[in-house]
């Protein structure tokens, strides 16, 4: 049986922002949840290391069946959370763990923005996803109104991303207090809010006029507001300018209004920018491909150890999972998103024609492809494989997995941090 959590994410953010007066700090990571092996290895690491989870999933990814499912693991709300309880449960996890919303709100859902839905219908959506949440216990909710299609490529009006910001949060709080239910945490603003909210008067002008409706409809503030510190992932790089002083002057003043700073686009840091983190008073980092992109290479090894035991007569037939794989994911055209330049328009047909290239994709965007029924088989065809020459395939990947994540725990301060917030 799990203990109940006793704190909300709200609480554990202040405590956490109690614990740097005292000259101790944290980052924690919003893990982006690309798989059940992910699963398995973020609970297994921390319990091992005594730190908080915080599952961060977009619509995309998890979102209600009606409203197209998600594409990991074909997940709605209540079978990702019923998946991280069983998953909590087989690790004998008895820590805290956040399920999160990343990028909730209208036109968040690439369908809905490439549809250009209207407000309304896009508002409505947006409500109906954030009730699920609610409704399987979701512990933090980010409301993101800033996707707007009718204003791709401008400078997103500031005064409409409050509106819809009070709106979405009054929906959520109303629909808490209507089924019973304890504090939720929001998360507010976005590195795309009006060019970003880069400089400290900007993040500041957003955090008193959201303060000012907040108040006047006597709702709560959020927990995180999101701050562009520098970051930017493309490919499978950090590519963007991470800015120390930015970054602390940005966290200073999210504190000030007793909130923390929340940075996005956090995958691929290399260690000195990392270690700075606590040094900035930066209080959660969100990393999510990086770890889709470190399962897609595990079992790329293992292809290669499977065509090794072939080659030496110890397996009768190997997998096509490499070509599976590479087929499938090509196919989803998610990696749109990550590519620079004019690579974003590049053909599904030339990219398949063009091995490299298929090769630098399928490193990218593996991940949208493991819930694809032919992929799956693969894979069990692989491990089979593999296990009859003794190799855990499985236990292999979820330990590969590790050791992106367990990089920054230990940079980001985070071993031994539940006790410390528990102790407070």
């Amino acid at each position: 049986m799990l203990k109940t959590q006793k704190l909300s994410l709200k609480q554990t953010v202040l405590n956490i922002l109690k614990l740097q007066d005292s000259g101790n700090y944290s980052t924690l990571v919003g893990i982006g949840p690309m798989s059940s092996n992910l699963l398995q290895a973020s609970f297994e690491l921390a319990k091992d290391e005594d730190f908080p989870l915080m599952f961060i999933a977009s619509r995309n990814q998890v979102d209600k069946d009606e409203l197209g499912g998600g594409y990991v693991n074909g997940w709605n709300q209540q079978t990702f959370s019923q998946a991280i309880k069983d998953e909590a449960e087989k690790a004998h996890f008895h820590g805290l763990y956040y399920l999160c919303r990343d990028h909730g709100g209208p036109w968040q859902r690439d369908q809905e923005r490439n549809n250009h839905l209207p407000v309304n219908e896009a508002m409505a959506k947006a409500k109906e996803s954030y009730f699920a949440d609610i409704k399987a216990g979701f512990d933090l909710l980010m409301i993101d109104p800033t996707k707007d299609p009718f204003q791709m490529g401008k400078v997103v009006d500031l005064d409409k991303i409050i509106k819809w910001t009070v709106e979405l949060i009054e929906f959520c709080e109303s629909k808490r207090i209507e089924l019973g239910l304890p504090e939720i945490g929001y998360e507010v603003g976005t590195e795309e809010t009006n060019g970003g909210l880069t400089t400290t008067d900007r993040y500041e002008t957003f955090i008193q006029r959201l303060k000012t409706e907040l108040d006047r409809k006597d709702l709560p503030m959020p927990t995180f507001i999101v701050g562009q510190t520098g970051t930017l992932t493309r490919l499978t790089e950090q590519v963007g300018n991470w800015n120390f002083q930015n970054a602390l002057d940005l966290s200073t003043m999210a504190k000030k209004y007793g909130v923390g700073l929340k940075e996005h686009n956090a995958d691929y840091m290399d260690d000195v920018s990392l270690l700075l983190h606590n040094s900035a008073h930066i209080t959660a980092s969100n990393v999510a491909p990086q770890y889709g992109t470190e399962e897609t290479r595990a079992y790329l090894k293992l292809v290669k150890v499977e065509r090794s035991l072939y080659s030496n007569g110890l397996i009768d037939k190997p997998s096509q999972l490499h070509d599976v794989l590479l087929d499938r994911a090509i196919r989803t055209e998610r990696w749109r998103k990550w590519m620079e330049g004019d690579d974003v328009n590049l053909k599904v047909d030339d990219i398949l024609k063009n091995s490299k290239l298929s090769a630098e994709i399928l490193d990218i965007s593996g991940h949208y492809a493991f819930n694809n029924p032919d992929v799956k088989n693969e894979i069990n065809h692989l491990y089979q494989n593999l296990a009859k020459n003794n190799i855990d395939g499985q236990r292999f990947v979820v330990e590969h997995i590790k050791r992106p994540i367990q990089q920054y725990v230990k940079d980001l301060n985070l071993t031994g941090l539940t006790s410390k917030i528990e102790s407070i």
